[in-house]
């Protein structure tokens, strides 16, 4: 077997719900028929939801390979996890082209370095970063503030920004001012979509990026477990807890065989405070996706999951023991 070389490869980022995901899917819907693509994805969360929404939209029998490296931004499991994630992801698709989506939370800078690293030099051919962002945040300081949105706007080769349809007529001029007025910006071109509509020619343009200088080391014991499917305690779900970047998370996993309410999770997510949350359940309405960003939410139908889990992540740390009880009360066959 010829040995993999120069595999096309861009990183997809931006900040916690711009749509990252929903870009991603729409790419594997469009790509060419004769080609396999691979998925790297990373979340912030230890519980991982993105991998379940996306292996229910994209098989391998149709060329969609779908690996998760979940807990922490990227780079902090740039060590051992992400390379035998990364490189049982190319051993399996042998793919036409990689796409990696960061966490929101995390630091692409350091993912590019390791992609650009002597151990991949031959195997990966970076190209365009594709930086997703909602011109609404421009006015937030807590998006602007933040090391990781700068950071993402840095490294962008191509700035999309996303959610086009619910921009007032002055949020995309706003956000081509504050580009100008960041240093770190290259004149980088920018763009409008919606619903993460983004262009496959955009992924072919070249990057930038070429310093090596801001790897981000751990010690080997510093580098968490690469995650399965956990195994479910005797009670029948179990709570993973997470937090860094100033932003707190907890998850849940519940086993296979619970059913849950589809209207009393709707009417539960929907009064939830938090800046995401992503879920995927078995429901009495069949298998849902819940997805909430800018305090809307969203479903969508999915052929099938492993098990049902849910994710929120929020700014303020806050006891979340009785969203637990809320979420169990939804249970409807054990």
């Amino acid at each position: 077997m010829s040995a993999l070389k120069a595999i096309p490869t861009n990183v997809i980022t931006g900040f916690l719900g711009v749509g990252k995901s929903t870009a991603i899917l729409n790419l594997l819907k469009n790509k060419p028929d004769s080609e396999r693509w691979a998925v790297l994805v990373n979340e912030f969360g230890e519980v991982g939801i993105d991998g379940s929404l996306f292996s229910s939209n994209a098989s391998e029998q149709s060329g969609m390979f779908i690996r998760e490296v979940p807990g922490g931004c990227m780079c902090c499991a740039a060590g051992l996890p992400m390379q035998v994630a990364l490189n049982m992801l190319l051993a399996r698709a042998r793919p036409h082209r990689l796409l990696i989506e960061p966490t929101g939370l995390g630091h692409p800078r350091e993912v590019l370095a390791v992609l650009t690293s002597e151990y991949y030099r031959e195997v990966l051919d970076l190209r365009a970063t594709v930086t997703l962002v909602d011109a609404r945040k421009v006015q937030d300081e807590r998006y602007t503030n933040h090391p990781s949105f700068a950071q993402q706007l840095a490294i962008a080769d191509v700035i999309v920004a996303n959610k086009s349809d619910q921009y007032r007529s002055e949020d995309f001029p706003a956000l081509l001012d504050f580009l100008e007025s960041t240093p770190e910006f290259n004149n980088t071109s920018v763009f409008q979509v919606s619903q993460g509509a983004l262009q496959e020619n955009w992924l072919s343009a070249s990057t930038r990026y070429r310093d090596n200088s801001h790897a981000h080391h751990h010690k080997q014991e510093d580098f968490p477990a690469l995650l399965e499917t956990p195994e479910i305690p005797s009670a029948g779900y179990l709570s993973i807890k997470n937090e860094g970047e100033g932003f707190y998370s907890w998850g849940w996993i519940f086993t296979a065989e619970w059913v849950f309410d589809s209207d009393q999770l709707f009417l539960l997510l929907s009064g939830l405070e938090a800046e995401r949350i992503k879920g995927v359940f078995s429901t009495s309405q069949g298998v849902i996706a819940y997805n909430m960003a800018d305090n809307t939410l969203s479903t969508i139908t999915l052929k099938d999951c492993i098990d049902s889990r849910i994710e929120c992540i929020s700014s303020e740390k806050y006891s979340l023991e009785s969203l637990e009880e809320k979420l169990l009360s939804c249970v409807i066959t054990q």
